[in-house]
C-alpha cells in the first residue's frame, strides 16, 4: 500500500504544479519577471503535465482497486 500511497502522491504534486504552469502562462499565477509568465507554451505545457499527474493518480487509485480484490 505504500507504492500506492507514494503514486497517488506523486501524482498529486505533478497535477498541482501543471496547474501553476498553466495559470503563470495565463498570466495569473506569479511574478512578472518569470519566464513562465505570460507565455503562451507554458500554457499548453501547464495542460500536459497536469494530465500526466492526472494519469499518474488514476495508475495509483487503479492498483489500490485491483490489490482489493
Amino acid at each position: 500500500m505504500k507504492e500506492v500511497k507514494l503514486l497517488v502522491t506523486i501524482g498529486t504534486i505533478i497535477l498541482i504544479f501543471g496547474l501553476i504552469f498553466h495559470l503563470q502562462g495565463q498570466s495569473i499565477v506569479g511574478p512578472e519577471s518569470s519566464f513562465m509568465y505570460s507565455n503562451p507554451d507554458w500554457i499548453t505545457y501547464g495542460i500536459q503535465i497536469a494530465i500526466v499527474g492526472i494519469i499518474i493518480v488514476a495508475a495509483g487509485i487503479g492498483i489500490k482497486i485491483i490489490k482489493r480484490n
